[in-house]
């Protein structure tokens, strides 16, 4: 789930391209280097339990990506409409590859709705809309870029948690800090979980011992799940916008363009396939 973009002046933008293009950038709210600041990460890590094994192999020759930053103050809010979004993404060929999809894993996706009561429809839909079914989760090493935004001054202490949540990750066996690349605001997986939500909904569904949501698919199928329900899914309730179970779906974005877009996609799936 994406992380929340924030409406930025002119004058931010303007300001971080000169800081992106100019040797020694350094966060003003930060004191000092950003390699004597990865040295207190480093020691709140150790503080907070975590191993020295998963902190070298995680942080050890970690730098500051200027690139990520530049992503970061270039956001803008979403400015196109509804009608305007869902008609560009939800097109014929997401469409027959999604219902491909529903009845290629027809099976897990039955358990899944047994375990966790979400229907394939949503979760395909989340798939399709987030990395076009896996095909372009991001290539971002994500470590860097999680430290890069935490030593940035925008967003600190939710990174500097999302960091240290990444560890977390690489501790638990899950990914080692090379399969962990992704989206530039540290995004993961094939539907694109933030690491603090990768480590409290990630599941291991198929039992091969790691939660992997880069290239498991059951696992990115019913973590997915897992994460509507952890939130209050109902099973066989409606997802139109105005319902319960829509309100679940801004829990994933908080965009209401984007949730409808999902729920018009579901819908479209569901009327294709039954499911």
């Amino acid at each position: 789930m994406k992380v929340l973009s924030l409406r930025l002046a002119a004058v931010a933008v303007f300001f971080v391209s000169i800081a992106a293009t100019t040797p020694g950038y350094s966060a003003g709210c930060q004191e000092g280097s950003f390699e004597s600041w990865l040295e207190g990460v480093k020691t709140e890590a150790a503080e907070k339990g975590i191993s020295q094994r998963a902190i070298a192999a995680g942080l050890s020759n970690v730098s500051f990506d200027r690139s990520v930053i530049s992503h970061d103050r270039g956001q803008g809010v979403f400015r196109q409409t509804f009608e305007q979004f869902s008609s560009r993404m939800v097109n014929s060929y997401r469409l027959q590859k999604g219902g491909s999809l529903i009845r290629q894993y027809g099976a897990t996706f039955n358990r899944i709705e047994q375990q966790f009561g979400v229907p394939a429809a949503i979760i395909v839909a989340i798939w399709g809309l987030e990395t076009d079914f896996g095909a372009n989760s991001g290539n971002f090493p994500t470590i860097r870029s999680l430290a890069s935004l935490a030593y940035d001054c925008r967003r600190s202490d939710m990174f500097r948690a999302e960091l240290l949540d990444a560890l977390r990750l690489v501790e638990r066996g899950d990914l080692s800090p090379g399969d962990m690349r992704g989206a530039w605001a540290g995004e993961l997986g094939q539907t694109q979980f933030m690491p603090s939500s990768y480590l409290k909904f990630a599941v291991d569904f198929d039992g091969s011992g790691r939660r992997d949501l880069i290239r498991n698919v059951p696992d990115v199928l019913a973590s997915t799940a897992n994460y509507l329900k952890s939130y209050g899914w109902q099973k066989g309730a409606p997802w139109n916008p105005g319902s319960g179970n829509f309100n679940i779906l801004l829990q994933w974005n908080k965009s209401q363009v984007y949730s409808k877009t999902v729920a018009y996609f579901a819908t479209k799936l569901s009327e294709m396939t039954g499911k």
